[in-house]
């Protein structure tokens, strides 16, 4: 397993991964949610800036995960864990244990903490970011466009 930053061939197998994942937890065609993410189909274009990046997992050549970290607004020092999503049949393999880790380290480097937002169906992901110290808020932070994620959590190494 090869854990790098996304790249221009990486684009549609990761919008592939997000659509798919989505759709098992029905997120999909929801207008609040990652699925109109306006970057969906082109992440290596996106995230380009210092404070930014998306990594992907590959398996045998194949883009198997995928996570990102980018800014909640220009004001904040925490920053949002971004369109994590993994194939089903590669869950609990611990690559998004490994990405989780390689996004963590990234962001530490720029921001005192770290929000996501994701369904409330999803609670295999909401155990998975509470092992790595996520905790769940009623708090929102940033405009994150994902009004229909109804499941907000925070971890902070650092506080804002």
């Amino acid at each position: 397993m090869i854990i790098r930053k996304i790249e221009k061939k990486d684009d549609a197998q990761v919008a592939y991964i997000i659509r798919t994942c989505l759709t098992e937890y029905g997120g999909d065609h929801r207008t609040d949610t990652a699925w109109a993410d306006p970057y969906l189909d082109h992440f290596s274009e996106y995230y380009i800036h210092e404070n930014m990046a998306y990594w992907v997992a590959e398996d045998n050549g194949t883009v198997v995960a995928g996570v990102g970290i980018g800014p909640l607004s220009a004001d904040c020092t925490i920053c949002e864990l971004q369109k994590m999503y993994c194939l089903k049949d590669y869950r609990g393999t611990g690559i998004a244990h490994e990405l989780l880790k390689t996004a963590l380290h990234f962001a530490k480097q720029y921001y005192s903490g770290c929000y996501l937002e994701t369904l409330d169906n999803m609670t295999r992901a909401q155990k998975f970011y509470e092992k790595h110290g996520f905790v769940r808020t009623d708090k929102t932070y940033g405009n994150t466009g994902h009004n229909g994620c109804n499941a907000h959590y925070l971890i902070e190494w650092q506080k804002c």
